[in-house]
């Protein structure tokens, strides 16, 4: 039996990685996006194994009619990839609360909604994969970053959780990390917030460098796909798969200096217990 592959986000990036490799390697596809008309192209490589969905995550219910739409069409679903996203870049002053509620939305709440909508089929099947594709920003995050970290963050904890309820169903569930990649993500995936002159010197540096790196990022989304396709087939998956030499470095430091700290200040920390 083929496995079927939902991915949302699907028109562009990392999305379209995933659905391409996904397509190469024979499996059902369910490409999704907000406009079924910028998945045409991937329809059309195999129209007989791919599903193009209209699919608005921020919108209620619409999770789950893909899903119900999705299992109807191919009988199952093997991996769910939640791609589906966008950043930010700006000050935590700077982010006016209906942009910081609206990135909570579509990184976090979008997310949960596809989760809690597939897992009762992926419970079912006792077999499957969730992909939450996170970002290093998800492990660590810079001035200029908060926001979008912020959102990252939330996807990343309650994915630690789930990966442990889903254990005993055999259903597997993966962190994705990645660098800096040939995406969307600095082109029309990045909202920029209005600028607040007493910040220009504590976040300008991250966001020219945020406008300057479109289209001359290092890494690969097919690359990334493949990669990611070899830890959900490993014998043991790993809860995070960090992408991209960048990711990994910095991953690293941010542990290291985490450790530092602890080490440090645990006698400070564990003498906060009551007298015997």
């Amino acid at each position: 039996m083929s496995k079927t592959w939902f991915i949302t986000g699907a028109s562009s990036g990392f999305g379209r990685a995933f659905a391409e490799h996904a397509i190469a390697r024979g499996y059902n596809v369910v490409a999704t996006a907000r406009s079924t008309s910028r998945l045409e192209e991937l329809v059309a490589l195999a129209p007989e194994r791919v599903l193009a969905l209209a699919l608005d995550v921020d919108r209620s219910g619409e999770a789950k009619h893909a899903v119900d739409a999705a299992a109807a069409r191919f009988g199952r679903i093997d991996v769910l990839i939640n791609n589906a996203g966008f950043g930010m870049v700006g000050a935590v002053e700077e982010t006016p609360e209906p942009e910081l509620r609206a990135i909570m939305e579509t990184n976090f709440f979008g997310a949960v909604a596809m989760v809690r909508a597939v897992l009762p089929l992926l419970r079912a099947q006792k077999s499957g994969a969730i992909v939450n594709v996170s970002s290093m920003g998800g492990q660590l995050s810079y001035g200029g970053f908060g926001p979008y970290s912020a959102s990252k963050f939330a996807l990343e904890g309650i994915s630690e959780s789930l990966a442990q309820e889903m254990a005993p169903f055999g259903v597997k569930v993966l962190i994705v990390e990645p660098g800096a990649f040939r995406t969307q993500f600095a082109g029309s995936a990045l909202r920029e917030m209005p600028i607040i002159d007493a910040y220009r010197d504590v976040v300008g540096g991250i966001r020219d460098y945020a406008q300057s790196m479109h289209n001359t990022q290092a890494g690969d989304p097919r690359k990334a796909a493949e990669a990611v396709e070899r830890a959900l087939d490993a014998a043991k998956t790993p809860l995070r798969l960090q992408l991209g030499a960048d990711a990994i470095k910095a991953v690293r430091e941010h542990a290291e200096a985490l450790l530092k700290d602890l080490a440090e200040w645990e006698a400070v920390g564990a003498a906060t217990g009551f007298e015997e």
